[in-house]
């Protein structure tokens, strides 16, 4: 088996969690878990056989097999591993076969991944979890998601379209601040006309527009949510000028700030 199929459009059920310590007295396990997930991030080199196919282990891998399915671990000494066990919404066996009965939307995973850079954060994660789920279980739970939709995108941002996240992550951060597509490409750690291409064929926009929108939809929300008066609005999202502030409304969102404010606009 080399993927599963999960839905995460609602939180999982969290059964049990902690640091798992295998390899001790035995250099193998062969077992599973008829009714639960699990959830691994492990720390050390062994193997891994789940379904007849075998995966390599190393530190910093993270694996998600379905319930009833046995596994099969070939240890190479005392191995330590952070693990969750729990029911995912909607899912069956996870094995793709369209089964689960939500209308949530599947995401196909690799029952094996590289967590790469994002391994400390799924650790801390992970150990925030264990650490708080006997007098907050959900808090527990949240991290634990939060986790899974970590472990989900990994493969997504395996692809060139790393560099179209990491533009993306810096937009968002900086909406507030002068966003130049040259100055977007360089932290996203590749040329201008990379990203150009790269974000066209991702989003289907420019970068230009994507900012634009951004900016707009997040002043829409402000105008509508908030009391904050017009002109800061408009600093809030990085459009210093009211009268710039006032054309972008109209043209974006089809009414002036004042009537977006009343409830007027898309």
């Amino acid at each position: 088996m080399e993927w599963v199929r999960v839905r995460l459009d609602e939180p999982p059920v969290v059964v049990n969690l902690g640091v798992g310590v295998h390899g001790v007295r035995s250099r193998r396990d062969v077992f599973m878990l008829p009714d639960l997930w699990q959830l691994h991030l492990y720390g050390y080199s062994a193997e891994l056989t789940v379904g007849g196919t075998t995966h390599s282990i190393r530190e910093g891998h993270v694996s998600l097999i379905p319930p009833g399915v046995q596994v099969h671990y070939l240890y190479r000494g005392r191995s330590e591993h952070l693990y969750a066990h729990l029911r995912l919404p909607g899912s069956g066996t996870g094995l793709g076969t369209g089964s689960g009965t939500g209308t949530g939307t599947e995401r196909t995973v690799p029952v094996m991944q590289d967590a790469g850079a994002e391994t400390p954060l799924l650790a801390g994660l992970l150990r925030q979890a264990i650490a708080v789920a006997p007098a907050e279980p959900a808090m527990a739970t949240a991290q634990v998601w939060t986790v899974l939709w970590h472990v989900a995108r990994l493969a997504e941002a395996a692809g060139p379209h790393v560099a179209v996240a990491a533009a993306i992550a810096h937009i968002e951060s900086n909406l507030a601040n002068p966003l130049a597509v040259p100055d977007i490409a360089r932290a996203a750690g590749i040329s201008h006309n990379h990203l150009t291409r790269l974000f066209r064929a991702e989003t289907g926009s420019t970068v230009v527009a994507y900012i634009r929108r951004r900016r707009v939809e997040r002043a829409r929300h402000l105008l509508r949510e908030s009391t904050l008066p017009i002109p800061a609005v408009a600093a809030a999202v990085g459009i210093a000028d009211v009268q710039a502030f006032n054309k972008a409304c109209r043209r974006e969102l089809g009414a002036p700030p004042r009537a977006i404010r009343a409830g007027a606009g898309v």
